[in-house]
Parts: C-alpha cells; structure tokens; sequence
C-alpha cells in the first residue's frame, strides 16, 4: 500500500509541475460514482429476481454477501463496465436500510491512495469523516479486506453516501474474478467489474436520481465536493456531475425518498421496448439509451 500512496503523492506534484498550480491540482476527480442501491416493495424486488429479461439486458445476479461484523444482505445486482446497480426488496438487508424507501451511493477511487486525499479534503473542510474497513466472507468464514470507507454521518434519515477504496487483498483474491491492475495503483471499478456486460445491452449507469431528507442531503454534498464533483442547487434539490454519472438528489419529506430513476447507456442502438417489473418500468431504447423509472 505504501509504494501506491507514495504514487498518489508523485502524481500530483507532476501535476503542479506541468503547470497546473496547486490550487488546480488539488481539484483533480478523486471519487467516481460506483454503485448506488435502493429498497423497494415485496412485489417490485421478486419482479426484479425473476425477470428472464434482466438477465439479456446486463450482467444481472442475484447474491448474498456476508460483510463486517457478520451482517449479511441479499441483493439483484446488474452490473456494467464501470458501474452497477443494486437493488433490495424489504428486509433483504438488516436494520433501517432494509425499509422502503432507504437508498445509498458508493462513490469511489480510481488510484489507491486517494482516499487519503478526500480525508484531508474534508478535515480541511471542517468536516469529520469516520473510516470503515468493509469486508467480504467468500463462504470460509475468513473475511477478506474489500474496501476502506469514510462517511460523514453516522446517524442518517434513509440515505447514506460514502467514499471507498479498493483493498489490495481483494485484487489479491482469485475469488473476487477481478482483472488485473494496468497502472501502478489501479484501484479502479473497470478492474474491480467483470468483462460479461460487453454480452448484454447494458454499458454503465449515465444518470441516477434519489429523493432524500435535508439531513441526509446536508451530509452528502460535502463528500461529492470533496471528491473533486461539480455540485450545483437547483430548484427542488441537487445536482452533481462530473466523473462520468450524473447525481440527482431531490430533496423530500421523510416517507418520500428512495431511488427513483436510473438511466443506462447501452453497448448497442436498439428499438423501443418496455419491461414492466413490479411497480417500476424500464424503457429501453429507442437507441443506445434505458430509462428505468421506479
């Protein structure tokens, strides 16, 4: 890890050399969005589960993982090159996150050591991150380091945002079916997902909204700042871009939230189609382009 931190600092002082200054070079993109989730009615998620048309639009499974301190949660996953998707029904997942209406987003690095950066950004912001190793249980009850974490709130209404970073040992795990680093450093989620969803119609996630609190929205904007994202207020909530994905977040009353549109660019052009799951529906086409709408 050492080596790879060192790489970071190496970086950017190239940076400033090259001419950009450290002011500019302080604003180099540190986190990227990586997967956000969403739990939805019974009748939404068994849609989800057993849809036989999920499986031909993304690298699509449905998994349960064993994490820190034991909690495990059952997820459908649809996966693209850089992105995924996360998706629960009620009580899939322990605790409040397990309700209707709860929602996250995972925002990560692409260069190991950043996430030292995004620490000293908030500190240096007046913010308190708190740091969380997330591991992963494969099956053999040996847990294995899978990302480091840092969050801003450790009480939160029903959405939660957090910065993480890739650990060495999971790369290190052939369990994982990770590729292999192309840079000194290579943290990144094309090396952390598989190849399969050149196979699907699905690419990556271009545009993700989530209806949240003022609490929790207050306690997201300084993380996505401190990532390098460009965070702009807009009537009724707000929005942040830059690193690939747009972010909505919309600004509601409690027994409102929760993950309410997503919108995928495809690896094809295709004609128009509808997938109605549940209680949500998914537009795919016409073109390179799906709108899923919950």
């Amino acid at each position: 890890m050492g080596n790879r931190r060192l790489f970071s600092v190496i970086l950017t002082v190239l940076l400033i050399v090259a001419g950009a200054g450290p002011a500019q070079a302080a604003e180099r993109q540190l986190l990227y969005y990586n997967h956000s989730w969403g739990t939805f009615d019974r009748a939404t998620a068994d849609a989800i589960e057993h849809s036989s048309y999920l499986r031909e639009f993304a690298d699509f499974e449905v998994r349960t993982t064993t994490g820190a301190d034991g909690k495990v949660w059952t997820g459908r996953y649809l996966r693209g090159r850089e992105t995924y998707l996360e998706l629960f029904g009620v009580g899939d997942v322990p605790g409040q996150d397990g309700e209707l209406g709860s929602a996250g987003l995972g925002l990560s690095t692409e260069r190991d050591g950043d996430i030292d950066t995004v620490k000293s950004r908030l500190v240096a912001a007046g913010r308190t991150p708190f740091e969380f190793l997330q591991t992963r249980d494969f099956g053999d009850h040996k847990p294995v380091p899978w990302f480091d974490a840092l969050y801003l709130a450790e009480q939160y209404d029903r959405f939660g945002a957090w910065a993480m970073e890739y650990r060495d040992e999971y790369f290190a795990d052939p369990r994982g079916q990770t590729g292999p680093a192309r840079f000194p450093g290579d943290v990144s989620r094309d090396r952390y997902l598989p190849d399969r969803y050149k196979d699907r119609l699905m690419r990556d996630i271009s545009l993700i909204r989530i209806a949240v609190t003022a609490r929790d929205l207050a306690a997201t904007t300084p993380l996505l700042r401190a990532g390098g994202f460009s965070v702009r207020t807009e009537p009724g909530g707000v929005v942040a871009t830059r690193g690939g994905t747009t972010i909505r977040f919309d600004e509601v009353a409690m027994g409102q939230t929760g993950l309410k549109r997503v919108e995928f660019s495809l690896n094809r052009a295709v004609s128009p189609h509808l997938e109605v799951l549940g209680n949500s529906r998914l537009v795919v086409g016409p073109g390179a382009h799906a709108v899923w709408a919950f």
